[in-house]
């Protein structure tokens, strides 16, 4: 049975009563250590479950599961969040359902809900988009079309900021819209300026920190620490934006 297991928005305090049994019952315990930032204690994780964590790199996930989340047994993957929120776990479901490998999620909190704290009404978020770290000649671009065709629809977009835990870079809000700001200047089609209203929410579920302001106004903001996440309102409601007021910088 291989189980996997969202460990929540912030550390290993959020985990379930049903994701401390299953994890106390299980002979291996592994935590994915790419798509997102953990807040918690490694050793405190260990102690909390009885027994020793390894933490999996992308490579392991998704190249060579079978020599460790799928290599049989009674296995629990923790994912920060809710599991079933990045691919790469949507994948391994099926690879497990392949190799005739039952499995079982445990969920838990999400940014995907947990953005809600910002006062924005979630049956208003459009599709969610990745804004990602350019490397050499590749930039992709993507994020400003999502962008756009959720403002043509009246919606807010959530944009997820890239992590790249093996050379410890955690994408801030402040580096998200200089991105977006330079696909403008590719496209210009007026979509991201610097007078865009934008919301940036650091360390959702643990110290929180909100705000609210022009694109200008949040590049000068410190956030602190990771992880960040940036969205790109559309209209607002009037219940929106008197919930914003609080937030605003």
């Amino acid at each position: 049975m291989l189980n996997i297991i969202g460990l929540g928005l912030w550390d290993e305090r959020d985990l379930t009563f049903r994701a401390l049994d299953v994890l106390k019952a299980s002979e291996r315990v592994y935590l994915e250590g790419y798509t997102s930032y953990y807040n918690g204690d490694l050793q405190k994780l260990k102690d909390l479950i009885g027994k020793d964590v390894v933490v999996l790199g992308r490579e392991d996930l998704e190249q060579t599961p079978e020599d460790t989340v799928l290599a049989g047994g009674e296995v629990s993957l923790l994912v920060m969040g809710d599991p079933l929120s990045a691919t790469t776990h949507a994948d391994l479901l099926m690879r497990a359902a392949e190799k005739g490998v039952k499995t079982r999620i445990i969920h838990n909190a999400s940014v995907m809900t947990a953005v809600a704290e910002t006062g924005l009404q979630l049956y208003k978020f459009g599709r969610t988009t990745t804004i990602a770290y350019p490397e050499g000649n590749y930039f992709p671009k993507s994020p400003y079309e999502v962008v756009k065709e959720n403002k043509m629809r009246g919606l807010h977009t959530l944009c997820l900021l890239d992590v790249k835990s093996n050379e410890k870079r955690y994408m801030t809000i402040n580096e998200g819209i200089e991105l977006l700001l330079k696909m403008e200047e590719d496209r210009m089609q007026n979509q991201i300026k610097k007078t865009t209203p934008c919301i940036g929410v650091a360390r959702l579920g643990g110290d929180t920190v909100i705000k609210y302001g022009s694109a200008e106004q949040l590049m000068n903001e410190d956030f602190g620490g990771p992880p960040h996440t940036l969205i790109i309102p559309s209209k607002l409601h009037e219940m929106e934006e008197e919930f914003l007021k609080k937030h605003k910088v």
